[in-house]
């Protein structure tokens, strides 16, 4: 997958999470960002790869954001192999 497109997946993560009230609260919170900050910082690398790794940690949340954005849900993990950056502090 090129990083266009593994950006373009976290890019679809970033709206999947703003249509689900308590998934973006729960990684607002996991990030220690606020909602503008997130959006201010919504195309960088290291805060894609994030929003990726924050789906990730839950197999449903993966799941029903692969439907949602018509993808495989392997296609998350690869797009977040891709992305640059890795577990980052958000505070």
């Amino acid at each position: 997958m090129h990083t266009d497109k593994a950006a373009r997946v976290a890019e679809d993560a970033l709206i999947f999470l703003a249509g689900r009230p308590e998934l973006l609260e729960a990684c607002l919170a996991q990030s220690g960002l606020d909602a503008a900050d997130l959006l201010a910082r919504g195309r960088e690398p290291e805060l894609l790869g994030f929003l990726l790794d924050f789906l990730l940690q839950s197999d449903a949340w993966v799941a029903d954001f692969a439907a949602a954005a018509d993808l495989r849900p392997e296609d998350v993990a690869r797009a977040r192999a891709v992305l640059d950056g890795g577990t980052q502090d958000w505070t």
